[in-house]
Formats: structure tokens, sequence, C-alpha cells
């Protein structure tokens, strides 16, 4: 259950405040009242409300220099002006100042309900991701000495730091294609939200809410406007992982806007203009879908316009021992223990094997000897099977390294339907990713027969 939203209203005008107490109730919110600036200020600090109505003229202290006070007390704070009828320029002030908006006398107050619930899910979403930022340990930056990693700095550097507005990322699945989209992101910004969704696992059916965002009544169960993921990242990046899950019927909405930054809610009347820094990642072969009908040609090349390429893990393998002293070092500071010591053999074997889980099987790997053989000198005895030497993968040619990733997923879900007797729910399960997306990739992989 949701926590009702406290408000806290500052004006001296009691009738108005009792006025606005009643209909905020009614739509389940908490509401106090103060009648003064300094008892406004006193109540903010005992009851830490969720927003204040604060109005500009009181006969104490002016409402410009009780916000300035509220933010001190609270940055985060998020307070709404009330002014008078041409008092504008007031209102204006106090936005500088550090109000999140202002609502001018007489007002609707169902105007009013909207910008609380706006206002509130703003601060929410910031706090959220400032949260996500301080919490989130870093799988890694962007470690290696190679050619190949010294040109992919390269061309993130100079994509970030061009003007272009939307870049595709490609490359096998576990290269770090979210590290680098992060990257482009803090190339381009200092301080700007990074906004990332998993387009495989979203639902299909609330793709386009989550994605354009969604008014009240819009869809069975929208009681409330509902912010998009676009907007969200106004002013930011917008990281689209998986995009080649999009259902097709979506492709020409996110086409639209990203021709021209223009997007519609779901139910909305009007469009919208959002400032977005679109990166788009996929491991699929983008062309092949195109050919397939199921990814529009237009929006690839669209997306296509600033290609940035992973190279796989096998072909950097140079790289592999500055990756694994990262990841042990890592490992070892998580898990509070001494980091685990590789021996020469064992670099070997690693830097001989193809990784066809690329770094992120590499990491998996480091996780689980640090936890098991915590601060040990790791030998060749030590690593899992698939490490025998003779049991590695044959090395893929790299223009075909598309069909052999492709390949490997279909042979992936076949064996993840068969052991589910074909219940799709259940494989989806096994797999790791919602129904929705193996029932694109099944559509995908041409799978529909069970070929």
């Amino acid at each position: 259950m949701n926590k009702a939203i406290s408000v806290l209203v500052i004006d001296d005008e009691r009738n108005l405040v009792r006025s606005i107490s009643f209909s905020l109730r009614d739509e389940g919110m908490l509401v106090s009242g103060a009648y003064t600036g300094n008892e406004g200020i006193e109540q903010a600090k005992i009851l830490n409300p969720d927003v204040v109505l604060l109005d500009l003229g009181l006969p104490d202290i002016s409402g410009i220099k009780v916000l300035v006070q509220l933010r001190a007390q609270n940055p985060d704070l998020p307070v709404i002006m009330i002014s008078a009828h041409g008092d504008t320029r007031s209102a204006v002030k106090a936005v500088k100042e550090g109000a999140i908006d202002y609502i001018t006398k007489p007002f609707d107050i169902e105007e009013l309900i909207l910008l609380i619930r706006r206002s509130t899910e703003r601060i929410r979403m910031l706090r959220e991701i400032r949260f996500l930022r301080e919490k989130s340990t870093e799988t890694g930056p962007l470690v290696g000495s190679s050619r190949e990693m010294t040109a992919l700095r390269d061309a993130i550097e100079r994509v970030g730091q061009s003007s272009g507005k939307t870049v595709l990322i490609t490359g096998p699945s576990g290269t770090g294609k979210a590290l680098v989209a992060r990257a482009l992101h803090d190339v381009r910004f200092t301080d700007a939200p990074f906004i990332e969704v998993n387009c495989a696992a979203l639902p299909e059916q609330l793709i386009e809410a989550e994605l354009f965002g969604a008014e009240r009544g819009a869809y069975t169960g929208a009681n409330q406007r509902r912010a998009g993921l676009i907007d969200l990242a106004d002013g930011g990046t917008l990281f689209l992982d998986e995009i080649g899950e999009i259902p097709l019927h979506l492709q020409a909405k996110l086409l639209s806007f990203l021709e021209n930054r223009n997007y519609r809610p779901v139910g909305a009347g009007r469009e919208r203009q959002a400032n977005v820094f679109v990166v788009a990642a996929t491991n699929c072969n983008l062309k092949a879908n195109v050919e397939a009908g199921t990814f529009r040609a237009d929006l690839f090349y669209r997306l296509n316009v600033l290609p940035v390429d992973i190279p796989g893990l096998s072909e950097r393998d140079r790289d592999v021992t500055l990756l694994v002293t990262h990841f042990s070092e890592l490992f070892a500071r998580q898990e509070h223990c001494d980091p685990i010591e590789l021996d020469d053999e064992v670099l070997g074997v690693l830097e001989k094997y193809d990784w066809p889980g690329n770094i992120r099987e590499l990491k998996n790997l480091m996780e689980r000897l640090t936890i098991l053989y915590s601060g040990q000198r790791i030998t060749v005895k030590m690593l899992p099977a698939e490490f025998d030497e003779g049991s590695h993968i044959a090395p893929v040619v790299k223009d075909d390294y598309r069909e052999a990733v492709e390949d490997h997923e279909r042979q992936l879900i076949l064996d993840a339907l068969k052991e589910s007797d074909w219940r799709k729910g259940l494989a989806a399960e096994k797999l790791g990713i919602s129904r929705h997306a193996l029932k694109r990739r099944i559509q995908r992989l041409n799978l529909e027969n069970g070929a």
C-alpha cells in the first residue's frame, strides 16, 4: 500500500486552508495548516511533510524568506508557492529560489492536486536516482590496454562530446553495453538523470505507458497520472537496452520521438517535448531483423547514426589479466577478505579460453573463486569444468559471430521449452526473462513451430 502524501499548507487565510484541507483529504492526503511564516517553519521541522503549499503574502515574514529557511532545513522538500492574482513576478522569483512550482489564486483544486502529485513523484524519482548512484557497486570501468579497448574509449570520448542525440551500441551479450552507455553519459553530462530501461523486461501492453507516460484514466488501473521514463530522463540520458525487443507497433512512435523529441503520453490531448540523449543497445543483428520484417528499417537507420561497437572478450585476450586483477580486488572488497591470486598456468588457461559469456562470464568466475577460495592462490584444479583443456568452444570467425550468438540463443530457448513441456511461462522463468520477451524471441528466431 502506498504511503499517503503529507501536505503542510502555510497561508493566513483560514477559510482557504480549511477548503484546501477538505479537498486534499478527500484524495487520501494528510494535511496540516499553519497561519504564519514562523509557525510554518516550526511545523515543517516537526512534521517533515512531503510537500508544502506556501503563500507569498504572510503577515509576519515574506513567503520568500520562509522558502529560503525551509530549503535550508530540507533541500529536497518540494515547495509550491501560492501567489495572488497579478503577482507572477514574485512567484517566478520564488521558483528561482528553489520552489518547485507556483499556482495563482483563485485556482482549480484539481490543478492543485495534479501539481502536488507531480511534485512528489518528481522528488521521489530524483531521490531514487541519487540513492541508486550512491549504492551502486561499479561492475568494472572500461578496463583494458588492448588496441580494441583504446579504440572504444576514443569512440566514447568523440561521440560523448559531439552534438549527436542518438547512439546505437552493438556487441555480443555480456560485453558491458550498460557500462559504455553510462560512460557516454558521463562524458556529456556532469549532473543529469541517467534512466535505464530493459525493453525485453517490460510487459508488451505496458511498454508505451512506461516510456511515454499516461494520463489518469488512460487505461484500466491508471488511477493517477504516470510520469514516463522519457519525462524522467529530460535533460539527461535515456538508455534503451535490448532495443531489438521493442514491439513492431510501438516502433513508429519511438521513431517519431527520435525525429523531433516530441511525444504524447497515453491518453493525453497534446504533445510534450523532452531534451533527451538517447542511447540504445542490442546484441542482436538489427539488419537481419529488418530483413525479417520484425524491425523497422527507418528506425534502424535513425538509431544507427552514431554506432559504437563493443568487441567480444575473445577479441581482446590481452586484457584478460587486467580484468582478472580488477575483479579479484573488487570482490575482495565486497566480501571483506584478502584477494585471490592466480598462478601463471591459470592465467594462461583464461587467456586461451573463448569466453562465450564475455566479461560477464569472467566477472562471475572471479566472484565464485573469491567466495570459495578467499585469499588463496588459485590453481587449474580449482577452475570449473568448462575450463578443462579441450573443452573450449571452437573459435568463431568475426563475420559469423552474430549468427553464432543467435544459434546459441536459439538452442537455449529450445532447451528451456523442452524442459518445460513447451509451457512458455515456465520456460521464461528458467531463462530469467519475461514471458513477453520470450514470445518476441520465439518470433524473431522462427521457433513458432518448434524448429
